[in-house]
């Protein structure tokens, strides 16, 4: 009876040892596992938040290639972009605006429809990635719809992020500015001063981009300038241009550029030039 518990002990001894080693290897497997995969989410997540800045840089050098052919009737360029995370959209007829003269002699009205440029990193891979703490969410420009200064972007790139989605949207706003100096109109010896309203216009087909290296295309389809005038300033404090687009919320007063900003004056007397370049954006 002893010896059978002696044998039953040197059993247990021994089948200790190797019970704990299927313990400790099946724990390290799965630790293994569970770190493998955060290691996974971790570099996907690296990767995710390199091609946003990648894309972000290939975006403003679109912004640049759009705005040199923009003026130049049937200029075209395009640039590179790579995608794996995200995927690009067109699309089509994105906003609306509205163009108003105020404080004139007579009104003035011009409303346009324009397209979008988005990309978009669907999962939340790169949140995070675009904009943190008192960043502007704008990458180019802001939220203005209309500027003057030639400091000021043409462009307007808005990153907009959440834990599904980060996105980059470009589009264009209006530009205002004196064309300058006073011309005199014959035979009614009137002088006048021109004020050019510029217009970029996007036109595309709506579309979503797969993923890889492609080529975006911008390319002048149309140049045209229409003169309107001549009114006088008829307020004495007040009179400008304001452009307002179809996202605001209602009772959001539109911004404007005022006239006295440009250095004109109660009584002077204005020529409006709208100068609108439409351009097609395809690959």
């Amino acid at each position: 009876m002893q010896s059978k518990s002696r044998s039953l002990r040197r059993d247990t001894k021994a089948a200790s040892p190797a019970v704990s080693m299927v313990i400790i290897t099946a724990a390290t497997v799965v630790l293994v596992l569970v770190s493998s995969g955060y290691a996974l989410q971790v570099l996907w997540r690296q990767q995710a938040t390199a091609e946003f800045d990648a894309v972000q840089n290939s975006l403003s050098s679109f912004d640049d290639a759009l705005r040199d052919i923009a003026w130049d009737r049937g200029g075209s360029r395009s640039v590179r972009f790579t995608t794996n995370y995200g995927n690009m959209r067109l699309i089509d007829s994105s906003k609306e605006f509205t163009i108003s003269a105020i404080g004139l002699n007579d009104t003035f009205s011009y409303e346009f429809t324009t397209s979008a440029v988005k990309y978009q990193m669907p999962y939340g891979y790169g949140y995070n990635a675009g904009i943190s703490g008192n960043e502007s969410p704008y990458i180019l420009g802001d939220e203005k719809t209309v500027v003057s200064r030639l400091t000021d972007s043409f462009g307007q790139a808005l990153v907009e992020q959440n834990s599904d989605f980060t996105s980059i949207t470009l589009n264009y706003r209006v530009r205002v500015s004196e064309e300058g100096p006073i011309k005199t109109l014959e035979p009614s010896k009137t002088t006048v001063n021109y004020v050019d309203i510029f217009v970029i216009r996007l036109k595309c087909v709506s579309s979503e981009i797969g993923a890889g290296d492609f080529d975006l295309v911008c390319k002048n389809i149309g140049l045209d300038t229409k003169s309107y005038g001549v009114y006088s300033i008829a307020a004495a404090t007040g009179a400008h241009i304001s452009v307002s687009d179809g996202t605001e919320p209602v009772g959001t007063e539109p911004d404007s550029i005022n006239l006295a900003d440009l250095s004109l004056n109660y009584g002077d007397n204005v020529v409006l030039n709208l100068i609108v370049a439409d351009v097609r954006v395809s690959t």
